[in-house]
C-alpha cells in the first residue's frame, strides 16, 4: 500500500493564504502567474484571486521572471529545475508551492506553505480520483 498524505479543500485555503501572506509581504509584485497544467492551474488560480493577479500562462516556452511560478508541491525539484531554465532572469524568479518536500535541500526562490509530514504521496482534492484509480 502507498503511504499517503490526504490534504482538504479547506488546508489548500490555509495555504493559499500563507503563500499570499509571504508574497504580499515581500518587495517583489508580479505581473501575471505561470504554471503546469498538471498540479498547478487550481493553486495559481487561487493565489491569483487572493493576490489580485488577472493573467495566468500555463505550460508556456518562455517565463518572465515578473511571473510568479506557481505549483502544488516542490517534491523532487525536477519541475523546478525544467521551468528554472525557461525563464529569463533566473536570479529573480519566484517559485510558489503548497507544499515542500520534507528533507529536500531548496533553491532561494521557493514559497511555500507548508513542509510535507513524511515521504508520503501528497493527495490533493484535484488529484484524488486519479490516485485511488492507480491504487487498483
Amino acid at each position: 500500500m502507498v503511504k499517503s498524505q490526504y490534504v482538504t479543500w479547506n488546508d489548500i485555503e490555509n495555504m493559499v493564504q500563507i503563500i499570499s501572506n509571504k508574497i504580499s509581504k515581500s518587495s517583489k509584485k508580479f505581473s501575471s502567474i505561470s504554471t503546469i497544467s498538471r498540479g498547478g492551474l487550481i493553486p495559481s488560480r487561487l493565489l491569483a484571486d487572493s493576490l489580485d493577479i488577472e493573467t495566468i500562462f500555463v505550460d508556456q516556452q518562455n517565463i518572465s521572471s515578473n511571473s510568479l511560478f506557481v505549483d502544488d508541491i516542490f517534491d523532487s525539484g525536477k519541475t523546478f529545475e525544467n521551468i528554472y531554465r525557461k525563464v529569463d532572469d533566473p536570479p529573480n524568479f519566484i517559485f510558489a508551492t503548497l507544499f515542500a518536500r520534507r528533507d529536500v535541500i531548496y533553491p532561494q526562490q521557493l514559497v511555500y506553505a507548508s513542509k510535507t509530514i513524511d515521504n508520503s504521496y501528497v493527495v490533493f482534492p484535484w488529484d484524488k480520483l486519479e490516485f485511488e484509480n492507480n491504487l487498483k
